[in-house]
């Protein structure tokens, strides 16, 4: 299972370091509105998916939380009919769809779960709802 804060289901981008740490900002600044795991990770954790309207802790890298997100939008696709409109509101600045894909191919592979073109994926998107003050307990 996934931790839990303030009664909350927590979200953790990408892995810990400074790649949550450009992930999170992006999501603070407005410019990241979606994101996009596995459905594997879900069944392996024995999670549920989320659902709209549902409010998520997201986590920093030392698990606190920095922000409240609250889901908009839950879709299970294989992993080469994600469309463009998610790929691009993840704002993490890839050119093309291609581009996209390519590096959540990379991602998940270096993470040591490979998905293929058919993978289930689990395209998420949100809108943020508040930033956590530094210091605010979580």
């Amino acid at each position: 299972m996934w931790p839990r804060v303030n009664g909350m289901r927590t979200m953790e981008l990408g892995t810990e370091g400074r790649l949550r740490d450009r992930l999170n900002a992006l999501v603070l600044s407005g410019e990241k509105r979606a994101t996009t795991g596995l459905l594997q990770e879900y069944v392996n954790e024995t999670e549920g998916l989320e659902f709209v309207g549902e409010r998520l802790a997201l986590l920093d890298n030392s698990g606190r939380q920095q922000a409240t997100i609250e889901i908009t939008a839950v879709r299970v696709l294989p992993l080469d009919q994600v469309p463009w409109s998610h790929a691009q509101a993840e704002g993490e600045g890839d050119p093309t769809l291609e581009a996209w894909r390519t590096v959540h191919e990379s991602f998940w592979t270096k993470i040591g779960t490979p998905a293929q073109p058919d993978t289930p994926v689990v395209c998420l998107s949100f809108r943020l709802l508040a930033e956590e003050e530094p210091g605010e307990a979580a």
